[in-house]
């Protein structure tokens, strides 16, 4: 079994109150939230931004005045062209030229702090979202899959950064010329105002009605995407047992109905918006029309001249691209929408070991550990332990023996709070576990498991995992205690090589070197082994048992081993038989009593 390790992990910000906890069937094995699809949720995070949006507003307020500049001297221009006065013409080119100018620099104001607002914001979702990850306890991630995890904290929570940018950035400066502009047209003349917009209605209900779709079909795209990036990240961990077991081309076509299934969803997606962009176009082309229409027949009456009617034009070529940019956006918000609710969805699990509102700092411990009625159940009424007592001096040495399904590795997750008991109480020296901090206990709770786990880094990073500043010299140290201190320096940069992705460059013997030179640094008064030796060589597991032995010396542990010739020299064995300890006390004493314990030793060493 993984050990989940969190000392470096549990640093990070409680989540915003105002998501509230409802929870849902998730075919991702997660407790869902079945919302109604808003942005609010995004207010406590653009908030803050608030700066950075102000400044960005100027640049697209200064981008509207000056469009509607643009659109007065484009309806002076009738008069010289029509006069043929080419002084006159290069002036007001070189009038409009200067009104671009200032339009463009506005215009970079607008993109640069929005931007800046946008990204600010996606980083610290990113951030909140990741450090409550850090906070669930084991039994979320043992049904979690890890790439969609990793897909929304990348994809989706990108997504959502795009679409605030192209709310701030795009979405408000267009509907605010969509305001301006036809208040400016109207004041030129209203007829042709009400020509040119009396398809906006038929377009409004048609866009929403298209956007309602993009987004239901945006949200099986991103599951399907997700499911496949998770099939990715499992094969790809598991690669040399697909290929120990010739099950490529399983694994192959397992992959491809996926892909397929992830392909029919976006094509969906797409195929849609390729029938909304002719509907809407062709009724923008209506809207256009009538606009020329109803300008010839009001020239031709006298209600309208030249120069307004070029003004109008302009005004009227100006809306096309802020009307194709709204309908864009609010197909893109729509879509979004999935991925806002993807990842406020993580949010609202809910840790099931929690610290207490007033927990104290665990302080320095001898290692007094024991366990007071303690029972504990995964689902109810399945108890995996069942009234366990125990008392474990400091420095005392505690085997627990028995077959799979026992309860031994439940026994040792309940000690840092992997899991909270379910009726009983722990006390290390006295005290309560559940009264202290989860960061406090772990930190003096010392872990070696049976699979080292490696992270990307150097060999130094990995001994000294969970601290940014260690002192290399206690590193070295640590890594002599352990019996690794000979190969690390054999390696291309020693304490700096970089470890392969998983640790693959290394042994199994190496990397369980390491990971007892990580328990050493840690300096903690009690000790977990999980099967510290069990998949190693002989002549690794002596190297191994010899650092073990070392780093065992004056601290409280608790070894769980199937393999009885690392235990015998323990002060105490425990066997456990269906969540109860069924017999207690030392090798010769076991032995003596000629019951399970026997009979395990016999079976192993017959």
């Amino acid at each position: 079994m993984n050990w989940f390790h969190p000392p470096a992990f549990l640093l990070g910000e409680t989540p915003q109150k105002l998501i509230t906890s409802n929870k849902r069937k998730s075919h991702l094995g997660l407790n869902s939230l079945k919302t109604r699809s808003n942005y609010w949720q995004l207010l406590p995070y653009i908030h803050p931004q608030w700066h950075n949006i102000i400044k960005g507003f100027v640049g697209i307020v200064g981008y509207v005045l000056a469009t509607l500049i643009l659109i007065n001297l484009a309806g002076k221009l009738s008069t010289p062209f029509a006069q043929g006065d080419v002084a006159a013409i290069a002036k007001l080119a070189g009038i409009l030229a200067g009104v671009f100018l200032v339009r463009g620099f506005f215009q970079s104001i607008q993109d640069i702090y929005m931007a800046k607002a946008a990204l600010r914001v996606a980083f610290h979702l990113r951030k909140q979202v990741y450090s409550h990850l850090q906070k669930l306890n084991l039994s979320y991630f043992e049904t979690a899959k890890s790439g969609d995890l990793s897909y929304r904290l990348t994809e989706d929570v990108d997504k959502v950064g795009e679409v605030v940018h192209k709310l701030f950035h795009d979405f408000i400066p267009c509907v605010l010329q969509l305001v301006a502009i036809p208040i400016y047209m109207i004041y030129l003349n209203w007829q042709l105002t009400l020509a040119t917009v009396i398809v906006a209605p038929l377009m409004g209900v048609l866009i929403a009605w298209f956007g309602e779709r993009l987004r239901k079909i945006a949200l099986t795209s991103q599951n399907r995407v997700s499911d496949l990036s998770a099939i990715v990240t499992e094969i790809f961990s598991g690669i040399r047992i697909v290929q120990a077991f010739a099950a490529e081309n399983y694994e192959i076509k397992r992959f491809s109905k996926e892909a397929q299934r992830a392909f029919r969803a976006k094509y969906s997606t797409q195929r849609l918006k390729a029938i909304q962009i002719p509907i809407i176009g062709f009724l923008e082309a209506v809207g256009a029309l009538s606009l020329i229409f109803v300008g010839g027949w009001q020239i031709s009456q006298g209600n309208l001249t030249v120069e307004k009617f070029f003004s109008y034009l302009a005004g009227a070529a100006l809306l096309i691209d802020p009307v194709g940019h709204t309908t864009n956006n609010y197909n893109e918000f729509k879509q979004g929408e999935a991925s806002v609710d993807r990842v406020f969805e993580l949010l609202t699990i809910k840790p099931t070991v929690e610290e207490k509102p007033d927990a104290i700092s665990l302080p320095p411990v001898t290692g007094k550990v024991e366990y007071r009625h303690v029972s504990f159940a995964y689902k109810p009424r399945e108890a995996v332990l069942n009234n366990i007592d125990l008392l474990a001096m400091p420095g005392e040495a505690i085997a627990l023996v028995g077959a799979s399904g026992a309860g031994k590795t439940t026994f040792v997750n309940l000690l840092p709070r992997f899991y909270d008991t379910t009726t009983g109480e722990i006390y290390i020296d006295g005290i309560n576990v559940r009264d202290v901090t989860l960061h406090s206990l772990r930190r003096q709770i010392g872990i070696v498991p049976q699979e080292t786990m490696m992270f990307s880094g150097t060999i130094a990073q990995n001994i000294a995992f969970g601290q940014e500043d260690f002192d290399r010299s206690a590193v070295e140290k640590a890594a002599k205690i352990a019996n690794a201190h000979q190969f690390i320096t054999n390696l291309p940069d020693g304490y700096y090589t970089k470890v392969g992705e998983r640790g693959v460059n290394l042994s199994g013997g190496q990397r369980q070197r390491i990971a007892i030179a990580r328990a050493v640094l840690l300096n903690p008064r009690i000790l977990i082994l999980d099967e510290a030796t069990s998949a190693l060589d002989s002549q690794s597991e002596a190297l191994v048992q010899e650092a073990l032995e070392r780093l065992m010396q004056g601290r409280t542990v608790f070894i769980i081993a199937h393999r009885l010739s690392t235990v015998r020299r323990c002060d105490r064995i425990l066997v456990l038989e269906s969540g109860q300890i069924v017999e207690s006390g030392t090798h010769e004493e076991l032995l003596t009593l000629s019951r399970r314990y026997a009979r395990f030793y016999a079976q192993q060493f017959s």
